[in-house]
C-alpha cells in the first residue's frame, strides 16, 4: 500500500482547521436534540416539527420576535384565544395568521385551515399558544399528519410528550389519534382567507385573562406572597381581586350561563377561594398569611382544574 506524502497530508489537515475556524453556527442551524431547538431568547418550549414549522410559546416582547426573525421565521401562526401583536411582527417582517383552538382538541375545519397555511404560506412557520406546552403542540403534529404522509400517530404522540403536553388534555390528544388525513385536492378547496386577528368569544378571552393571572399570582407565591423581586409592579392582594372580578364576570355572561349547572357551581366555587386568597393577602405579613393564602389558592385552582377535567378538556364529540 502507497504512504500519502506527509506534504499532501499536512495540507489536508491545515485545510481542515482552516474550515472549521470559519465556520460560524447560525440560528437556522440550530443543533437538534430530540426535536427542541436551544438558545431561544424570548421564547419557551421551541420544538421543530419539520423543516418547515416550529412550534413553542408566545414570543416575549421585541426579544422573541427578534429570536424568530434570527431564525428565519416569515409567518406566524397563533392558536392560542388572546389577540396577537400584528403590528409587532410586521415591525420583523413578519405575518401573523390567528386560527384559535381550545384544549378540547383541533377541530377537524380548524385542522385543515392549519395544513393549509402552514403548506401554502412562505418561510419558516412558527405557531404558538400561551406556554407552548399544549395547544400549539397538539396543533402543530395535526399538520405534520396532514401533510406528511409517511408521519405516524405515534410520532406525532411523541412530539407532544417532547414539548410537555399533559396527558390530562385528552382532547388534545385525541386529535391526532382521530385524524383523517386529508388530499392535496380537498386541502386545494380549504379557504386561503387567513384572519390576522380571529373574532373569539368572551368565554375565550375572559379565560385568556384568567390565565394570565394565574401567571401573575403563580411568581407572587415564588416569592412568599409578597411582591416578586423581578415584578415590582405586581400587588399580591390587587392581583387575587383581579382574579376574583374575572370569575365573577365569567359567571354574569350570556354564554356561561348556558353551560351546565354543574360547571357554573365549579365557578362560583373558584370565586369564593379567589375572594379568601385576597382576604389572606390583605393580613399582615406572617405564618398564618401565608398559609390561609397557600389553602385558598390551592383549593381556587382545584376548582379550576375539575371543571377544567369535566368541560374543557374532554373529546370533542
Amino acid at each position: 500500500m502507497t504512504k500519502q506524502p506527509p506534504t499532501i497530508l499536512i495540507v489536508l489537515i491545515a485545510t481542515a482547521f482552516a474550515l472549521s475556524a470559519s465556520f460560524e453556527p447560525t440560528y437556522q442551524q440550530v443543533n437538534i436534540e430530540d426535536n427542541k431547538v436551544p438558545n431561544t431568547p424570548g421564547l419557551h418550549n421551541v420544538l421543530r416539527i419539520t423543516e418547515k414549522l416550529l412550534s413553542g410559546s408566545v414570543p416575549e416582547g421585541d426579544t422573541g420576535f427578534q429570536t424568530l426573525q434570527k431564525l428565519g421565521v416569515k409567518t406566524i401562526i397563533t392558536v392560542d384565544g388572546a389577540k396577537p401583536e400584528v403590528e409587532r411582527a410586521r415591525k420583523f417582517g413578519m405575518r401573523y395568521v390567528h386560527l384559535p383552538i381550545g384544549y378540547d382538541g383541533v377541530p377537524a375545519d380548524q385542522g385543515l385551515r392549519l395544513a393549509k397555511a402552514v403548506r401554502d404560506l412562505p418561510g419558516l412557520i412558527y405557531i404558538h399558544c400561551h406556554h407552548g406546552k399544549h395547544r400549539s403542540p397538539a396543533a402543530a403534529v395535526v399538520v405534520k399528519l396532514c401533510l406528511d404522509k409517511k408521519c405516524t400517530v405515534a410520532t406525532a404522540i411523541d412530539l407532544m410528550k417532547q414539548a410537555g403536553t399533559d396527558p390530562k388534555y385528552v382532547g388534545l390528544y385525541a386529535s391526532p389519534k382521530d385524524l383523517r388525513r386529508p388530499t392535496s385536492a380537498e386541502l386545494d378547496k380549504v379557504s386561503s382567507d387567513f384572519p390576522e386577528v380571529a373574532p373569539t368569544g368572551s368565554l375565550v378571552q375572559k379565560m385568556v385573562e384568567i390565565d394570565e393571572c394565574w401567571d401573575r399570582l403563580k411568581l407572587i407565591q415564588a416569592a412568599g406572597w409578597t411582591v416578586p423581586r423581578n415584578h415590582p409592579d405586581l400587588d399580591p392582594p390587587h392581583e387575587a381581586l383581579l382574579l376574583c372580578e374575572h370569575f365573577a364576570v365569567l359567571g354574569r355572561s350570556t354564554e356561561t350561563k348556558k353551560k351546565p349547572q354543574a360547571m357554573l357551581e365549579l365557578l362560583q366555587q373558584a370565586e369564593k377561594e379567589a375572594k379568601l386568597l385576597e382576604a389572606a393577602l390583605r393580613q399582615n405579613a406572617g405564618p398564618a398569611r401565608t398559609a390561609a393564602a397557600d389553602k385558598s389558592f390551592k383549593a381556587s385552582q382545584a376548582s379550576c382544574t375539575l371543571c377544567h377535567a369535566q368541560f374543557r378538556d374532554v373529546p370533542r364529540k
